[in-house]
Protein backbone atom coordinates (compact mmCIF):
# COMPACT_ATOMS: atom_id res chain seq x y z
CA UNK A 1 0.00 0.00 0.00
CA UNK A 2 1.35 3.13 -0.84
CA UNK A 3 1.44 5.94 1.28
CA UNK A 4 0.33 9.64 0.79
CA UNK A 5 2.59 12.20 0.77
CA UNK A 6 1.71 14.77 3.91
CA UNK A 7 0.47 18.45 2.33
CA UNK A 8 2.78 19.97 4.39
CA UNK A 9 6.09 18.07 2.82
CA UNK A 10 8.87 19.40 1.24
CA UNK A 11 9.54 19.73 -2.12
CA UNK A 12 13.09 20.85 -1.08
CA UNK A 13 13.37 18.10 1.17
CA UNK A 14 11.64 18.92 4.65
CA UNK A 15 8.94 17.16 6.28
CA UNK A 16 5.65 17.45 7.78
CA UNK A 17 6.98 18.55 11.09
CA UNK A 18 4.20 20.65 12.43
CA UNK A 19 4.68 24.88 11.97
CA UNK A 20 3.86 25.54 15.70
CA UNK A 21 7.48 24.91 17.37
CA UNK A 22 8.70 27.38 14.83
CA UNK A 23 5.59 29.96 15.62
CA UNK A 24 6.33 29.35 19.26
CA UNK A 25 9.96 31.03 18.56
CA UNK A 26 8.85 33.95 16.90
CA UNK A 27 6.17 34.14 19.20
CA UNK A 28 9.85 34.30 21.89
CA UNK A 29 11.46 36.38 19.92
CA UNK A 30 7.91 39.19 20.07
CA UNK A 31 7.91 38.57 23.64
CA UNK A 32 11.54 39.06 24.34
CA UNK A 33 11.23 42.47 21.81
CA UNK A 34 8.07 43.72 23.74
CA UNK A 35 9.37 43.32 27.00
CA UNK A 36 12.27 44.91 26.33
CA UNK A 37 10.64 47.95 24.81
CA UNK A 38 7.65 48.02 27.26
CA UNK A 39 11.11 48.93 30.24
CA UNK A 40 12.62 51.29 27.80
CA UNK A 41 9.79 53.39 27.03
CA UNK A 42 8.86 53.23 30.63
CA UNK A 43 12.61 54.16 32.10
CA UNK A 44 13.50 56.78 29.24
CA UNK A 45 12.01 59.94 27.32
CA UNK A 46 12.99 60.29 23.71
CA UNK A 47 16.20 60.99 22.74
CA UNK A 48 17.73 59.91 26.23
CA UNK A 49 20.99 58.18 26.38
CA UNK A 50 22.57 56.10 29.50
CA UNK A 51 26.45 55.25 28.58
CA UNK A 52 26.50 51.13 29.26
CA UNK A 53 30.54 50.86 28.37
CA UNK A 54 32.55 53.23 26.83
CA UNK A 55 31.39 51.91 22.91
CA UNK A 56 27.69 51.06 23.96
CA UNK A 57 25.07 53.01 25.22
CA UNK A 58 21.10 52.39 26.48
CA UNK A 59 19.18 54.67 23.79
CA UNK A 60 15.14 55.96 23.29
CA UNK A 61 15.09 56.37 19.51
CA UNK A 62 11.77 56.48 18.01
CA UNK A 63 12.39 55.18 13.94
CA UNK A 64 9.32 55.73 11.82
CA UNK A 65 11.16 54.14 8.86
CA UNK A 66 12.71 50.92 8.00
CA UNK A 67 16.54 49.71 8.08
CA UNK A 68 18.41 52.49 8.73
CA UNK A 69 16.03 55.12 8.70
CA UNK A 70 14.94 54.47 5.72
CA UNK A 71 12.10 56.47 4.45
CA UNK A 72 11.91 57.72 8.07
CA UNK A 73 11.15 61.56 6.43
CA UNK A 74 8.36 60.41 4.00
CA UNK A 75 5.43 61.78 5.10
CA UNK A 76 3.70 59.15 7.17
CA UNK A 77 2.40 56.87 4.60
CA UNK A 78 5.03 54.42 5.27
CA UNK A 79 3.79 53.20 8.91
CA UNK A 80 1.08 51.61 6.81
CA UNK A 81 3.21 50.41 4.16
CA UNK A 82 5.58 48.56 6.01
CA UNK A 83 2.60 47.24 8.77
CA UNK A 84 1.17 45.89 4.82
CA UNK A 85 4.92 44.78 3.99
CA UNK A 86 4.80 42.77 7.66
CA UNK A 87 1.67 41.40 7.22
CA UNK A 88 2.62 40.03 3.26
CA UNK A 89 6.12 38.82 4.84
CA UNK A 90 4.29 36.89 7.89
CA UNK A 91 1.98 35.13 5.30
CA UNK A 92 4.87 33.87 3.26
CA UNK A 93 7.03 32.85 5.81
CA UNK A 94 3.89 31.19 7.55
CA UNK A 95 3.45 29.57 4.04
CA UNK A 96 7.62 28.69 3.96
CA UNK A 97 7.22 26.56 7.29
CA UNK A 98 4.72 25.11 6.32
CA UNK A 99 6.27 23.69 3.61
CA UNK A 100 9.78 23.37 5.13
CA UNK A 101 9.31 22.90 8.17
CA UNK A 102 11.80 20.14 8.71
CA UNK A 103 14.75 22.21 7.46
CA UNK A 104 15.96 23.16 10.80
CA UNK A 105 18.42 25.69 9.94
CA UNK A 106 16.06 26.93 7.66
CA UNK A 107 12.94 27.29 9.86
CA UNK A 108 14.68 28.58 12.58
CA UNK A 109 16.19 31.55 9.90
CA UNK A 110 12.51 32.42 8.97
CA UNK A 111 11.12 31.94 12.67
CA UNK A 112 13.12 34.68 13.75
CA UNK A 113 13.06 36.67 11.25
CA UNK A 114 9.23 36.66 11.74
CA UNK A 115 9.38 37.04 15.13
CA UNK A 116 11.56 40.32 14.38
CA UNK A 117 9.17 41.58 11.48
CA UNK A 118 5.96 41.09 13.95
CA UNK A 119 7.97 42.65 16.65
CA UNK A 120 8.59 45.86 14.57
CA UNK A 121 5.02 45.58 12.95
CA UNK A 122 3.39 45.65 16.69
CA UNK A 123 5.17 49.24 17.34
CA UNK A 124 4.00 50.27 14.44
CA UNK A 125 0.38 49.46 15.05
CA UNK A 126 0.81 50.94 18.64
CA UNK A 127 3.15 53.99 18.34
CA UNK A 128 3.25 54.78 14.84
CA UNK A 129 7.25 54.21 14.69
CA UNK A 130 9.43 51.50 15.99
CA UNK A 131 11.33 51.59 19.28
CA UNK A 132 15.08 50.98 19.26
CA UNK A 133 17.46 51.22 21.97
CA UNK A 134 20.90 49.52 21.19
CA UNK A 135 23.47 51.76 20.58
CA UNK A 136 26.69 51.00 19.80
CA UNK A 137 29.84 53.17 18.50
CA UNK A 138 33.21 52.81 17.42
CA UNK A 139 35.64 55.59 16.35
CA UNK A 140 36.28 53.63 13.34
CA UNK A 141 32.35 53.92 12.25
CA UNK A 142 32.82 57.68 12.03
CA UNK A 143 33.77 57.61 8.50
CA UNK A 144 30.40 56.39 7.97
CA UNK A 145 27.88 56.84 10.80
CA UNK A 146 27.97 60.45 12.31
CA UNK A 147 30.09 60.03 15.39
CA UNK A 148 30.66 56.40 14.99
CA UNK A 149 27.20 55.42 16.14
CA UNK A 150 25.64 52.34 14.50
CA UNK A 151 21.84 53.34 13.79
CA UNK A 152 19.95 52.04 17.08
CA UNK A 153 18.51 49.22 16.96
CA UNK A 154 16.57 46.37 18.97
CA UNK A 155 15.49 43.01 20.01
CA UNK A 156 13.34 42.42 16.54
CA UNK A 157 16.11 43.81 14.52
CA UNK A 158 18.40 41.65 16.32
CA UNK A 159 16.06 38.35 14.92
CA UNK A 160 16.13 39.64 11.48
CA UNK A 161 19.53 39.84 11.12
CA UNK A 162 20.47 36.69 12.87
CA UNK A 163 17.62 34.65 10.87
CA UNK A 164 19.19 36.58 7.63
CA UNK A 165 22.45 35.59 8.50
CA UNK A 166 20.75 31.94 9.14
CA UNK A 167 19.06 31.87 5.69
CA UNK A 168 22.83 32.54 3.99
CA UNK A 169 24.53 29.69 5.93
CA UNK A 170 21.94 27.35 4.98
CA UNK A 171 22.34 28.40 1.17
CA UNK A 172 25.82 28.28 1.44
CA UNK A 173 25.35 24.51 2.98
CA UNK A 174 22.99 23.26 0.28
CA UNK A 175 25.05 24.74 -2.32
CA UNK A 176 27.87 22.75 -1.11
CA UNK A 177 26.18 19.55 -0.82
CA UNK A 178 24.53 19.74 -4.47
CA UNK A 179 27.88 20.50 -5.57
Amino acid sequence: MATKKSPVASVRGGSSQSVWPWLGIAFIVILLDQFTKVLIVGWMQHGDSREVWSFFNIVRAHNTGAAFSFLAQAGGWQRWFFVGLGFAATGFIVYMLRQHGGQRLFAWALSLILGGALGNVIDRLVHGYVVDFLDFHWAILSPIFPGGHFPAFNVADCGITIGAALLIVDELRRVRRGA
